[in-house]
């Protein structure tokens, strides 16, 4: 940060003399209005370079909020999918005991059948 400097006094041009003029010049009037101006004129970009740091601020934490959300629901969906798997690999499961089953059943069909098969044949002959 910059130093503000003091502005000069006219001091009297005699030694003796003991009042001092303590009235600006026009020159540093317009020094003192120029700094002033100066001044204005940063604490207006500082206002704008705020107020646009806010609004990008704002933008972000929309973002974010919406990017919170679209997580939020590929959780959910991630979630579901979890079920949707649970429920397949149980109806596999029952599908193959069931399967199984069938075919337990299939070979008692199958002998039975043979052994039918062998008592025809064997009363034929």
């Amino acid at each position: 940060m910059r130093e503000l400097k003091t502005l000069p006094v006219d001091k009297p041009a005699q030694m003796g003399n003991t009042t001092y003029n303590t009235t600006p010049t026009i020159q540093e009037s317009l020094t003192v209005e120029n700094r002033i101006s100066r001044l204005e004129l940063i604490v207006g970009q500082i206002g704008e370079a705020v107020l646009a740091t806010t609004e990008t601020i704002d933008r972000l934490a929309d973002r974010v909020d919406n990017f919170v959300i679209q997580v939020q629901n590929q959780g959910q969906q991630v979630q579901q999918q979890g079920y949707q798997l649970f429920a397949l690999s149980d109806a596999v499961q029952t599908l193959a005991e069931t399967q199984n089953e069938s075919l337990k059943q299939l070979e008692q069909v199958t002998q039975t059948l043979q052994k039918l098969a062998a008592a025809i044949e064997t009363g034929e002959h």
